[in-house]
């Protein structure tokens, strides 16, 4: 939109001639924005004075990309987004948060910003729930855009194709080690060690090695090729090394106000090209404080 002005004119009066209906702090936006011109020039002072003969031009609004909106979406929904398709949304969870909302339905959870954000996206958008993550647990999650994706999802990790890789900041001078345990949880979703033929009683299979050490602590990292509740912290506070915060399993210090353990990495099989993916996320490098590589 352009017009040429017949009279001296302040910018910001002029910007009230061309548009009538707009209120003063939407023009003021556009010249905040770099909407607004004069002879070509982009002025951003209201009270810039137009002088007779000059023309004023208001610019459309920028144009942004797919990958820009949806940046600004997920800032809206308080997401780091690390990937997404039209088939999987991957993100990560920063810790304290809830993977998923438990029997008291609790509104803020992972899943509930994820849905958000989809349906910001397309009005019918969702995403469904393939895996979880402990609560105090930070890193890597994957979500299904549809029931199909879904399943095929749960259905590698129900067949131990999914490969999970941790990083966990553990007390004392730790070594290569794997665990192979039978867990059960208490009515209190407490978890503990339990008989292979306790009713109830599930596997779980973790493997750790040495990134780095220290006299107090080590840095591990872990694998497992089961997903239990609480199977990573259980499993290294049996074997003497709590993990770093973990007061529910023994952990006598909390270094960095939390629960150092973090999910660094996920590989799967692309469920509509059958391909190969794996995703990387950075753990706190603080962890590394005080520690040698072994």
């Amino acid at each position: 939109m352009k017009k040429k002005i017949s009279e001296e004119l302040l910018l910001l009066e002029v910007l009230k001639l061309m548009q009538p209906q707009a209120s003063t702090n939407v023009l003021r936006k556009m010249l905040t924005n770099q909407r607004v011109s004069v002879d070509n020039q982009i002025i951003h002072r209201a009270k810039h004075l137009v002088l007779k003969g000059q023309t004023v031009e208001i610019l459309p609004k920028p144009k942004i990309s797919v990958e820009e909106e949806r940046g600004i979406n997920a800032q809206t929904y308080d997401l780091d987004i690390l990937f997404e398709d039209e088939s999987l949304l991957v993100v990560e969870k920063p810790a304290g948060l809830l993977s998923v909302a438990t029997d008291r339905l609790e509104i803020d959870t992972l899943h509930n910003r994820c849905v958000e954000y989809c349906r910001s996206t397309t009005r019918t958008g969702w995403c469904f729930i393939v895996h979880r993550l402990d609560k105090a647990t930070s890193g890597i999650m994957v979500f299904a855009k549809t029931e199909q994706v879904k399943r095929e999802l749960q259905d590698q990790f129900a067949e131990r194709l999914v490969h999970r890789h941790y990083v966990a900041l553990v007390e004392g001078s730790a070594s290569t080690g794997r665990a192979d345990h039978h867990l059960i949880e208490d009515k209190n979703l407490r978890v503990f060690v339990s008989e292979k033929k306790t009713k109830n009683s599930k596997r779980a299979i973790t493997m750790w090695d040495v990134l780095a050490q220290g006299e107090n602590a080590t840095l591990l990292t872990v694998v497992i090729e089961t997903g239990r509740r609480h199977q990573i912290r259980v499993a290294m506070a049996e074997a003497g090394h709590p993990v770093v915060g973990d007061k529910m399993h023994g952990a006598e210090t909390n270094l960095h106000g939390r629960i150092c353990l973090h999910a660094t990495a996920l590989e799967f099989l692309h469920p509509l090209t059958d391909d190969p993916v794996r995703f990387e996320s950075e753990f706190n490098p603080a962890w590394r404080h005080g520690l040698k590589n072994p």
